[in-house]
């Protein structure tokens, strides 16, 4: 039995490991002879998925729960393989996951140790990621830490010859104790609440504006479909009175060919008829002149002869003329009828031209003043919507202003400085007393008395030494002079220094 050789093949999801004589380490092997002693066994390729729920804390000493799903298996090359059939296969203390008869091979499924490695690499790998990132960075590059993790974790797995097929990271969650992610979804929750509401009420106000939009553009389209209808109908009518006028014409020309034919023909029977007329005339007068031939002489003969042949020919003669005389008369009837007719026809034909072309250029000029009306309407519209925003954002502007020139006051002074408001009264002041030409009296009513002595007569004298001045400067500046039985005023070229009281005295200022 011990020098009987087995040949073994794997599944496709498994390779042989082969160690024993001749083998240097071990022989990873799709199928191989066993030779004897020489073991065999299979291991998996098989990737296996493990979760966990990893526990850590950020650069700001925030705590979570960080759940993962890893899907992890071999590497499919022979330089993997060895290391994981060497270190992984089997149990964590070195013992076969079950011992195998001569001629038996078993698939390696002592996994559980190996979960124990890679979950210890995971977790301390993802740690120290971890402790580098601030939690608004873990939401918002969630690929890139993934990729980190995957990265760093793999660069560990490779010694043993191991691969991260996929890791799925789920929703970070909150430790007992801890409310943050709760809080965060709350406010992303209202947040996109009152999101919500501001999408509806602009996709309604979107829905109003197009809905009116399209019924305007609705009722447009309408109206210039009537007016290209009414022009069109217009042109088949128009289309169809000239082929009326056609048919008409043509039924004239044939009803004319037809009447012409009827009076030929019926010219034709009377001279038809007068020829027979004048044939049995004439046989009845050869009948009559054998007759008389018989009776009469030679000459009678001779005379009736020659009488009917005159008669014949007046009679002719007169037949032509009358017949003449009455074709031309009909002729003329007809030539009148068909020319009064015409006239008729082309008058008629003038005036429904001139009122169709009436209606296309009133209907023309209609739809130009519309279009006109409503381009400046538009216009307008669009002119007021500019001035509004224009204003609304001087009005702002004016508002920031007033915050940084402490109150209205303060903008109040600084658009008159920047407007020239200063300038401007000062210049309308001085326009207002331009051409002005005060008349200015000086009077010096003197002093109270000379040194330091009192005089008794003072305040007498200083009643008198007032009122030429007063009186002067109102008969200047007004024109009104004192009663005559208080006081006379100087004339214009006088002294106006002195005036004359009633009573004759003179007082100087």
């Amino acid at each position: 039995m011990a020098d009987r050789m087995w040949y073994h093949v794997a599944e496709p999801n498994s390779y042989l490991v082969v160690t024993g004589v001749g083998i240097k380490k071990v022989l990873i092997k799709k199928k191989a002879f066993i030779y004897p002693f020489q073991k065999v066994s299979k291991i998996s390729i098989t990737p296996f998925d493990f979760s966990m729920a990893l526990q850590a804390m950020t650069i700001e000493k925030l705590k979570f729960a960080l759940p993962a799903v890893f899907t992890i298996g071999p590497k499919d090359n022979l330089e993997a393989l060895e290391k994981y059939a060497v270190l992984l296969t089997g149990e964590s203390d070195g013992k076969p996951t079950q011992t195998a008869a001569k001629g038996v091979v078993s698939v390696a499924e002592g996994r559980s140790h190996v979960q124990e490695i890679v979950k210890g690499i995971i977790e301390g790998e993802t740690r120290s990621i971890i402790s580098t990132m601030t939690m608004e960075e873990l939401f918002r590059e969630r690929k890139i830490f993934k990729d980190k993790v995957i990265l760093q974790v793999q660069s560990e797995l490779d010694q043993f010859g191991l691969c991260i097929y996929n890791a799925n990271v789920k929703e970070l969650q909150d430790t007992p104790g801890s409310e943050y992610f709760a809080f965060l979804s709350r406010k992303a929750h209202e947040g996109a609440l009152n999101q919500a509401k501001v999408d509806v009420a602009h996709a309604r106000m979107q829905g109003e504006v197009g809905e009116a939009e399209k019924q305007g553009k609705t009722k447009q389209e309408v109206a210039k479909i009537h007016a290209q209808t009414a022009v069109l109908e217009t042109e088949r009518k128009a289309e169809k009175a000239a082929a009326d006028a056609k048919l008409t014409d043509r039924e004239i020309e044939i009803g004319r060919d037809l009447n012409v034919a009827r009076i030929n023909a019926k010219r034709e029977a009377e001279r038809r008829d007068a020829e027979l007329r004048i044939d049995v005339e004439k046989k009845t007068a050869l009948m009559e002149l054998e007759r008389l031939r018989a009776i009469k002489v030679v000459q009678a003969k001779i005379e009736k002869e020659s009488s009917q042949e005159k008669a014949d020919a007046t009679l002719y003669a007169q037949e032509k003329a009358a017949e003449g005389k009455r074709y031309g008369e009909q002729a003329d009837a007809e030539a009148a009828a068909f020319s009064r007719l015409r006239n008729a026809q082309a008058d008629y034909e003038a005036k429904e031209r001139e009122a169709e072309a009436n209606f296309l250029v009133s209907t023309r000029r209609a739809e130009a003043e519309y279009f006109a009306k409503e381009r400046a309407a538009q216009a307008q519209l669009i002119t007021q919507q500019c001035e509004a925003e224009g204003l609304t954002a001087m009005a702002k502007a004016y508002g920031d202003m007033a915050k940084v020139l402490n109150g209205p006051q303060g903008l109040m002074q600084y658009l008159m400085l920047t407007n020239g408001t200063y300038e401007k009264l000062a210049v309308a002041n001085g326009n207002a007393i331009k051409g002005l030409q005060p008349k200015i009296n000086v009077w010096n009513t003197g002093s109270q008395g000379g040194e330091g002595m009192a005089d008794p007569m003072a305040p007498i004298k200083n009643l008198f030494q007032s009122l030429p001045p007063l009186l002067s400067t109102i008969h200047d500046q007004t024109g009104m002079s004192p009663p005559s039985w208080l006081a006379h005023m100087p004339q214009q070229n006088g002294d106006p220094s002195k005036m004359q009281l009633s009573n004759g005295s003179d007082v100087s200022s």
